[in-house]
């Protein structure tokens, strides 16, 4: 109902008890007016009351009570981590020390500190230190190289950069994430003992975002838990914390083993077209940040389809054509693999393609490059790259 509804019922009503018409700038039609709005800010709050009083409309905290009452709790945010390089500019006769705290950044402003701190040996360039990033959240899931500036250098360091991506940064869970667990919980009730009990359990832990639950995959009385952190792969730490868990709220009789998945690493190599008038290394960037941000833990045990890929590369602005060489087919994974991104080959395809040199006459190199195909260089070593990947999806 709205405020014009109600104003109009209430002019109304008085119409027919009094026999006399509310004006439309009068004394009284303003008395019915905020009577009106006060009648409706109840209704709009009485409203609101009935969506909180559900799970499948709640928001925010009213949604993270219904949750508790399920026994499913909010994931909270965390930090990216990582490791970084530090660099000397020559070899010293003495070790150079670096911090704990040492504050280093991307580009775009996000800042990681040392965790603890190091030294570069004497006679080395460079040391390794591992980091956090200074605030939670996925922004600090930042690529390779990237992190190559210093908010103040320590002494005698000049340089540093991270040799391996950044991942395991999560934001807080969102409403409807979470909404989705909690109604999972009425789906299928968790009895203490059976998967979706565990699923529950190990979905409730900071880090873990997804997870594979085998009931006697071992023989009967036993149950395997195969967690995957956000960035893909679970620290030994996250495994340790989950079975220390497990082993204090499973069953009588009943043997839990937390393991991390299968790694199942994927080559991706694809020939890219940008747009008229956009720059390839731009668009090719683009591209390979929406690959590496989808090879996450959310994959583990999902088919791989290659169509599904074709699809995420299409779909970033600035792309007019793909072709992806590799992976060359769909890959069945099984439930408790984890699909890593391999290396990855991004190539222009609107870039003229280099002549092969002739063979001698009466060598039959003729014959030998027609059959082979149409694609000269570039479909060479597209065959090369697809024979590769077919051969690991048989391995799995």
């Amino acid at each position: 109902m709205t405020l014009e509804e109600i104003y109009q019922g209430l002019a109304s009503e008085f119409q027919s008890q009094t026999g006399q018409t509310a004006g439309g700038s009068s004394e009284l039609a303003v008395r019915f007016y905020a009577v009106a709005a006060q009648i409706y800010s109840l209704y709009v709050q009485a409203e609101w009351t009935r969506r909180q009083c559900f799970p499948q409309t709640a928001q925010g905290e009213d949604l993270d009570r219904h949750a508790a009452l399920r026994g499913v709790s909010r994931r909270k945010a965390a930090p990216a981590v990582g490791t970084v390089r530090f660099y000397v500019d020559e070899a010293r006769e003495v070790a150079t020390e670096v911090p704990e705290g040492t504050v280093c950044m991307t580009a775009g402003g996000v800042r990681f500190l040392t965790d603890s701190a190091g030294v570069v040996p004497a006679g080395q360039l460079y040391c390794e230190l591992p980091v956090t990033a200074a605030e939670a959240g996925t922004a600090g899931n930042v690529g390779q190289n990237t992190i190559v500036y210093m908010a103040l250098p320590p002494t005698g360091i000049v340089a540093c950069a991270n040799p391996e991506p950044l991942s395991n940064g999560q934001d807080q869970e969102a409403d409807e994430p979470l909404r989705a667990r909690v109604l999972a919980t009425f789906r299928r009730l968790a009895n203490g003992a059976n998967s979706a009990f565990y699923r529950q359990a190990a979905m409730s832990f900071n880090g873990v975002a997804a997870v594979t639950v085998l009931p006697r995959n071992r023989g009967v009385g036993t149950v395997d838990i195969v967690p995957a952190a956000p960035g893909g792969m679970p620290d030994q730490n996250m495994v340790s914390a989950l079975q220390n868990h497990f082993d204090g709220v499973r069953e009588i009789a009943c043997d839990v083993k937390v393991t991390a998945p299968t790694a199942e690493t994927v080559n991706v190599s694809v020939k890219l077209w940008a747009e008229e008038g956009r720059s390839f290394a731009t668009v090719a960037g683009a591209v390979q940040g929406v690959l590496e941000g989808w090879f996450n833990g959310e994959r583990l045990g999902r088919p791989l389809p290659r169509a599904q890929l074709i699809s995420l590369i299409y779909a970033v602005e600035g792309v007019s054509n793909c072709q992806l060489i590799s992976p060359a087919e769909d890959l069945p994974l099984t439930n408790v693999t984890l699909p890593v991104l391999g290396t990855l080959t991004i190539e222009n395809g609107a870039a003229p393609a280099q002549e092969d040199p002739q063979p001698p006459q009466g060598a039959g190199g003729t014959e030998n490059d027609e059959s082979s195909g149409s694609g000269g260089t570039g479909s060479d070593e597209g065959a090369e790259n697809s024979g590769g990947t077919e051969g690991g999806g048989e391995g799995t």
